[in-house]
Formats: C-alpha cells, structure tokens, sequence
C-alpha cells in the first residue's frame, strides 16, 4: 500500500486554531488539488477527530471526476477510512452514508455495543480491528490493502499524521503552505503526537509549486520503496 499524507497549514505549521477552530488556510485552486488526489486514491483516511470535529464526506466533488472513476470500474468515491480505537465516530456521520464504502480502524477496546450501532448506521460498514488500546495502525493497513485499498490519502489531523509517521507508513507528504500566521502553543501542527526525539523520518523534497497565495511542497521520505 502506498501512503500519501496531505495537509494544508499556515507558515508556521498550524493546522488551525488553539480552540480548534478551522482557519481558511487555501484558496480553490488548492481545494482542486486535493480533489485530484481524492479522485486517484483507493481510500481516503482521517482521524476520528476530524470526524468529529469537521463531519467530512471525503468524497470527490467534481462530477467529471466521479464520472471518470466509474468509467474505469472504480467506485465514484474513494472509500472512508476512519481511526477511531474506541469508535466514538457517531451514527450520524456524514462518513457513514451511501456514497461511498466505511472502513473503521479501531482497537480492541471499542465496546462492542457502540461497534454494532455502527455498523447498523451505514449501508456499507466494514470494521477493522487491530491494537489492544489503541489502533494498531500497520496491522489495521495491512488489513485494509487486503480489500483492494492500493493507494490511501491520509489527511489528518496531526496526532493521525504522527502516528503514520511514526509507524513507518508514510511514502509520501504533499503540504500546501499558505500565506498567514496562526500561532499559539495549543494549536495542532501537522504532526502532534508525543514528537521524535532521535529517529526523525527524513524527507527527499521532490517538487515546489505556487498555487494560490502560498506553496504546495511535495516530498517523498526517505528509506520508502
């Protein structure tokens, strides 16, 4: 499975607020960009958080695109990939509707009352479990490559992000940077998480482009096949 981090965030590495508030941090011609990465992934990933936080589709926007996807005998959308270790996504998630297929990467400890409540929610709603405590994400992914998931967009939120790097699953990272300053000590970077202290992943910055008022970086990590 290849792995595809990608985020937007401000100069100084902010993915929003210290309340967590979300900050218009790109423009349109950067929202396509992503679309086109949704439209080529088999699966796109996001914390339970965001879920929470954002209520995302994950789903690609552009018809054409959609059109495109079925046309070469893929679903319209990519599926959801959720990690939520003690499945606190709600029954009435945005992710959880038809458009597209549900995987919820959890632990062990996910009661299993709320596991089939979940499942009972969505028209297509497959649970992967994986860790003890805490999802364990390198199992949960094999997993999850073994349902025909090849290429998988992962895009946040920063604890998430950490913990993919953290596992070693990363190929690669695609950061748009936009044009403010967003600050605070509380407020999520693109990788939270506990931070690296020796083993910090390198990365092979591979292509720079201006888009809207601010930057896309595009790198692949090093060690990666």
């Amino acid at each position: 499975m290849e792995v595809v981090v990608n985020a937007a965030t401000s100069v100084d590495g902010k993915l929003s607020t210290r309340e967590r508030r979300q900050v218009r941090i790109s423009g349109d011609a950067d929202f396509d960009r992503v679309d086109r990465l949704r439209a080529a992934a088999d699966g796109v990933l996001v914390g339970v958080g965001t879920v929470l936080a954002d209520d995302p589709h994950l789903g690609v926007k552009s018809e054409d695109r959609r059109v495109e996807r079925l046309r070469n005998g893929r679903s319209a959308n990519p599926a959801r990939v959720v990690a939520d270790s003690r499945a606190r996504t709600p029954t009435d998630a945005t992710v959880l509707d038809d458009d597209a297929a549900t995987y919820l990467l959890v632990s062990e400890a996910a009661p299993t009352d709320r596991l089939d409540a979940l499942r009972e929610a969505g028209t297509d709603v497959t649970v992967i479990t994986a860790g003890t405590e805490r999802v364990d994400l390198a199992t949960a992914l094999a997993r999850l490559e073994a349902t025909g998931v090849d290429r998988l967009l992962a895009e946040g939120g920063g604890e998430l992000v950490f913990s993919l790097f953290d596992a070693g699953l990363v190929d690669e990272l695609s950061v748009f940077v936009g044009s403010i300053v967003i600050g605070g000590r509380d407020a999520p970077t693109l990788a939270d998480g506990e931070g690296f202290v020796e083993a910090v992943p390198a990365l092979d910055l591979v292509d720079v482009e201006r888009l809207d008022d601010g930057v896309v970086l595009q790198y692949r990590v090093e060690g990666r096949p």
